[in-house]
């Protein structure tokens, strides 16, 4: 896959992009989140604008005609380093579960590597679908959960716990069934 600077330069990548940045005044604030007043609002505002961007880089790409390789590599990994950055704050800092946290982890890396791979064999990348954006989604709702210092013993809390913990795990099982089936389909030349 030969990417070129048009590709990059595009609207939606700095959109991309920019989520990543927001990791920077997120780790500052959780690192404050007992000592600064408003430390967790402001997480959660925070929390909010990646999720905008990560919807409008998607509508941006679509409206722009700027859908690319790139772009679908860059919005997915964008994701998983904001989350994994995210959760490993909170684990850092003792306010998520140890448990939560390395299933997390482990999620994206095991999407990260077997992406390469699909990728390697099938010659483009396999891009998120809505069982992906929903789980990343639900565990966004568990993070501002936590950060909004929700009670663990609350049926809500539980809900988004188990919820987010439940689809990370579909979610790995559903990406390794579709790369399997984008493999077998390159391999028997039906694409």
């Amino acid at each position: 896959m030969r990417i070129q600077f048009k590709q990059i330069n595009t609207i939606s990548n700095y959109v991309s992009f920019s989520r990543v940045l927001l990791a920077i005044p997120i780790y500052f604030y959780i690192s404050q989140i007992n000592e600064i007043a408003n430390a967790r609002n402001i997480l959660i505002a925070l929390y909010i604008t990646a999720y905008i961007t990560d919807l409008l880089d998607g509508y941006l790409a679509r409206k722009l005609n700027q859908i690319s390789e790139l772009g679908k590599i860059i919005d997915p990994l964008a994701d998983k380093i904001l989350v994994i950055m995210i959760v490993s704050y909170l684990y850092i800092f003792n306010i998520i579960p140890p448990i939560y946290f390395w299933i997390i982890i482990l999620r994206d890396l095991i999407i990260f590597v077997g992406g390469i791979f699909v990728s390697k064999k099938i010659g483009k990348v396999l891009p998120s679908d809505y069982l992906g954006k929903a789980t990343v989604l639900t565990i966004g709702f568990f993070v501002i959960a936590v950060t909004a210092n929700l009670n663990s013993g609350s049926i809500l809390y539980q809900a988004l716990y188990y919820g987010s913990l439940l689809l990370s795990f579909a979610s790995v099982i559903n990406y390794g069934l579709r790369g399997m089936k984008e493999i077998k389909r390159e391999t028997n030349g039906d694409i």
